[in-house]
């Protein structure tokens, strides 16, 4: 009798050894990857022409991790779809954000510029920027004079801003962008 007992115990362990169970796999949603995948739908739908679908992708993406540095890039990605459909009062706003969330990139000050080139609204924006309470208003106002076609002032402008904040990753883009004008 314990010699049969012994043997089902050893047996039920070793089946439980050699059966090879394993936990099942769970998949774990995440909103980064996701946002991810959505954004780089989006640049393959402006690729093919399809605007509206790449917004509505952008949109997702944004929506999926709003507050974070890449969503600075999708509100960046949506901003250029608007302007190359046309509507650059809808590209203001993603700019914008885009430069609240992550203000240290050259481009998204650049496409700002533009933006208010094609609205007409450069002289009115600069009449606005007070470039003595925020030191990256300097780098706008700077684009904006380069767009207004003041070329020289602009340079100045932003001379001064690589001068005052040397440190910044800002301030290696706008030397870049600075040599590529001359």
């Amino acid at each position: 009798m314990i010699k049969k007992l012994f043997l089902i115990t050893l047996l039920i362990f070793v089946s439980i050894a050699a059966s090879g169970y394993k936990k099942p796999h769970t998949y774990k949603i995440e909103a980064e990857k996701n946002a991810y995948f959505h954004n780089n739908l989006g640049l393959n739908y402006i690729q093919d022409k399809y605007y509206y679908a790449a917004i509505q992708e952008f949109k997702i993406a944004i929506s999926l991790e709003p507050d974070s540095q890449a969503s600075a890039v999708y509100y960046n990605n949506l901003g250029d779809t608007y302007m190359i459909i046309g509507y650059p009062d809808l590209a203001e706003d993603c700019y914008l954000n885009a430069l609240k969330l992550y203000g240290l990139n050259l481009q998204y000050y650049i496409n700002l510029a533009k933006c208010y080139k094609q609205m007409g609204l450069i002289n009115k924006r600069m009449k606005e920027l007070d470039i003595n309470t925020n030191p990256f208003n300097k780098v706008l106002m700077g684009l904006l004079l380069i767009e207004s076609g003041n070329k020289r002032d602009g340079v100045i402008m932003l001379d001064e801003f690589c001068a005052s904040e040397p440190d910044l990753i800002l301030t290696g883009g706008i030397k870049s962008y600075l040599k590529g004008l001359k």
